[in-house]
């Protein structure tokens, strides 16, 4: 049985999954990317491979240490991939998003894939049935937009969100709430419901972070997965 280190670092949360051969195992939220946190993972779990999707600017010194214990690999832009990008500039395409396509391919050949990631912006990620990454759009994430209207209003206050919110707010955190959580919802539909006229059998896939607040308020058909990130990292460290 061969163990997999799938690590995600986003701008939030630095992610690392555990497979055993194609199975997740489990899921860990990092505390920092010091190398002891990697070295007592590795000590843990004993793998033989692993693969970084990094956003930020992490500790270098963690690759050095995967390097000389696993079979590593760090995607970017040289990466082999399982899906073509004729868009411009392929080179500035998010690790992230390499995956989530990467994930799409793997898991639904062959088909058209709206891949949906909900982090810190929203990223809508088009793959067609030739295998094709073509792109899509980047929208605000729910923090963001929280946080926007508090660092760019003189008085309203930054708050959190929430399942319990009505449609019609009573006081100003219900309002925020309301508008940012049922804001966005209504965008994925109205996004989903575009890509389905112009698409036939559109595979629609949900994932990231924030999705627990948004799949009660969808009404698009949908596959939700809060692993596809990681299912794209294991099948990209398959071909590389």
């Amino acid at each position: 049985m061969q163990t997999a280190l799938c690590f995600d670092f986003g701008n939030t949360r630095l992610k690392c999954a555990v497979f055993h051969d194609n199975e997740l195992k489990e899921a860990i939220v990092l505390s920092d990317d010091n190398v002891t946190t990697i070295e007592d993972i590795i000590h843990q779990y004993k793998p033989q491979k692993a693969i970084l999707s990094s956003v930020i600017n992490h500790n270098p010194q963690i690759e050095t240490v995967l390097q000389k214990t696993t079979d590593f690999h760090k995607l970017n832009a040289d990466s082999k991939i399982n899906f073509t990008t004729p868009v411009g500039k392929p080179e500035t395409i998010g690790a992230d998003r390499l995956a989530i396509c990467a994930a799409a391919v793997d898991l639904f050949p062959n088909q058209h894939v709206l891949a949906i990631a909900l982090g810190s912006c929203i990223t809508y990620n088009y793959i067609s049935k030739f295998h094709q990454f073509l792109g899509g759009s980047i929208s605000p994430g729910m923090y963001m937009r929280f946080k926007a209207m508090h660092e760019q209003t003189a008085l309203l206050p930054l708050v959190k969100p929430t399942h319990n919110f009505p449609l019609v707010g009573y006081d100003t955190a219900t309002n925020l709430q309301s508008g940012v959580i049922l804001g966005m919802s209504k965008e994925i539909d109205g996004i989903i419901e575009l890509y389905n006229e112009q698409y036939n059998d559109l595979q629609v896939l949900l994932t990231g972070g924030d999705m627990e607040f948004f799949t009660p308020h969808l009404r698009n058909k949908l596959i939700a997965d809060p692993y596809l990130l990681y299912k794209g990292l294991l099948a990209l460290s398959k071909v590389n």
